[in-house]
């Protein structure tokens, strides 16, 4: 059998054959194909893993090569797989003969092994065990071996021939099982092998949510009907939003609530979550497939790589770990204008290119944006019962760290003023006359998000311009609503199809075809607050 390893880098990460060689001459262990210290350092663990597992290590001296040699290789992960490359060579008893040149139909018969030694020989977990079965499974590979730990992160490939152990004798063992078993199957062409694409992972028509928690209930946020309804929108329509207003106001309060609106992700988008997930090393040993949307909340202080990703290997940033999920960003006026800044293409394209020596990868980000912030420096700019302290030209450089492009991204913006008199009443007081629970919520977002994924296959906020002339159709007496709004908003072309966006998921809320007037009358009322500083409390 040929073994492959697996490099992460990126979202892709790169498939890498193990070959070994044992040739005359001084006993040492040579390792070729562009490795980084971790997997140089490979090359003595290997060593002490198989002599006290109660092998025999070759006396001759060993070569490695890892192929395609012009592919940086990293990570621990190569540890397990050069291990048995040795021994299957040392098994052949031939120093003339390689692991790829044996006569084993090693070209039809390929194994992918993760695993990183410990000089005991127990195998250590790696992180990028999705990433790398689902590329293997896209490449023909049916067979792995990957360590104990990771047994759950694997577990949603049926269609893979999974082997999980906990040390070197035992990866041993299931290395030979699998060649017989790989051996008395029929070969198959390398046409039907790269042809067959496993699509492991369907679109689900049921729209699911997760049980909701107490502490995420909407049934708790008093006196901000107006906000909730908003929120209610932007769930259903994954439209981006901004929240305003004073100190105290309630914002963060119920933006952080914002998940128990969202259903749970399709099969299809779980996958996507769980690679990215698995490739930061951030997948829970006991979670299988990610479904609940991701809810990022990165600090004040997050730097433009930490944001956007990069650095070793690649990593993804926090707008990558958002993917199909949220990134809420509160106080958002903290942060650098440029991680800011850096926003603007992944809204608009839903991914994001990232380069590093001579390599380039894209991970996908296709996150909605909430964004909680004050109207000024002291947060008391518009409030009727406060005092501002701040001067005109600190509130407008106040904001202009967002800029116009980037609020014009920006489906919702709602203005909130605080309503502490509402904390006096009882629960019950509360849940009678005021506020909808997250389950009651839920019932105008499932009909919605069933209704956009029936019509078109996505949500709303995704409409391209074509799209939204054909499925976003306004009425005349739309049209010249509309156009009044334009007029007195002086409205950008964005904002012309993210008002009409908007009216499209309000009416798919109401469970209508068509666009009625009150719908887009809602929709310019969420949109109409234009950038800089008459965003502040306009709508009032």
């Amino acid at each position: 059998m040929q073994i492959i390893g697996f490099s992460p880098f990126g979202y892709e990460g790169s498939l890498v054959t193990v070959e070994v060689d044992l040739r005359r001459g001084i006993p040492a262990v040579d390792l070729v194909g562009l490795a980084d210290n971790a997997v140089k350092e490979a090359r003595e663990r290997m060593r002490a893993a198989i002599r006290n597992s109660g092998f025999e290590f070759p006396p001759e001296r060993v070569l490695i090569s890892l192929s395609p040699a012009d592919v940086k290789k990293e990570g621990a992960g190569f540890d397990l797989a050069i291990a048995l490359a040795v021994l299957d060579v040392q098994q052949e008893n031939g120093a003339s003969h390689t692991s790829a040149q044996s006569e084993n139909n090693s070209a039809d018969c390929q194994i992918l092994v993760m695993g990183e030694l410990e000089l005991s020989g127990k195998i250590r977990p790696v992180r990028g065990i999705h990433c790398a079965i689902s590329s293997a499974l896209e490449n023909g590979v049916r067979y792995c071996i990957i360590p104990e730990e990771n047994a759950v992160e694997a577990g949603a490939f049926t269609e893979m021939n999974i082997s999980t152990v906990k040390d070197l004798t035992e990866a041993r063992y299931e290395y030979m099982r699998l060649s017989a078993e790989c051996a008395e199957k029929k070969k198959t062409s390398a046409d039907e092998r790269f042809s067959s694409k496993i699509d492991l992972f369907s679109g689900a028509d049921e729209v699911e949510f997760a049980p909701v928690v107490e502490e995420e209930d909407f049934a708790f946020v008093s006196g901000q009907k107006e906000l909730v309804r908003a929120l209610q929108v932007a769930a259903a329509g994954g439209h981006n939003c901004m929240v305003f207003g004073p100190p105290g106001c309630g914002k963060t309060l119920a933006l952080q609530r914002f998940p128990s609106l969202l259903p749970l992700l399709n099969g299809k988008d779980a996958a996507e979550v769980t690679r990215i997930y698995s490739i930061a090393g951030l997948l829970p040993p006991d979670v299988q497939l990610v479904r609940t949307p991701p809810f990022r909340i990165p600090h004040q202080g997050a730097s433009l790589e930490g944001m956007v990703g990069g650095g070793i290997g690649c990593r993804p940033g926090e707008i990558s770990l958002a993917h199909n999920g949220i990134l809420f960003l509160d106080e958002a006026a903290e942060f650098r204008t440029s991680v800011l800044q850096s926003l603007r293409v992944p809204m608009e394209t839903g991914k994001i290119t990232l380069s590093r020596a001579g390599r380039h990868t894209i991970f996908p980000a296709q996150f909605q944006l909430l964004i909680a912030t004050n109207p000024c420096p002291c947060g008391n700019y518009g409030s009727p019962d406060k005092v501002c302290l701040c001067n005109m030209k600190s509130v407008e450089q106040y904001w202009k760290k967002f800029s116009s492009p980037l609020l014009d991204r920006v489906d919702i913006r709602f203005p909130v003023m605080g309503n502490a008199v509402s904390l006096v009443k009882s629960r019950d007081e509360i849940n009678r006359h005021e506020s909808l629970s997250s389950a009651e919520l839920r019932k105008d977002i499932s009909r919605a998000v069933k209704t956009q994924y029936a019509r078109q296959g996505k949500k709303n906020s995704r409409l391209s311009p074509e799209e939204i002339q054909y499925y976003c159709k306004l009425s005349t007496e739309c049209k010249d609503i509309l156009e009044k709004a334009v007029e007195k908003y002086d409205f950008s072309a964005r904002a012309v199809h993210s008002c009409m966006k908007l009216a499209r998921t309000i009416a798919d809320m109401a469970g209508v075809f068509d666009i009625r007037e009150k719908d887009l009358e809602e929709a310019i009322g969420y949109r109409k607050t234009e950038g800089s500083i008459d965003i502040c409390f306009a709508s009032l």
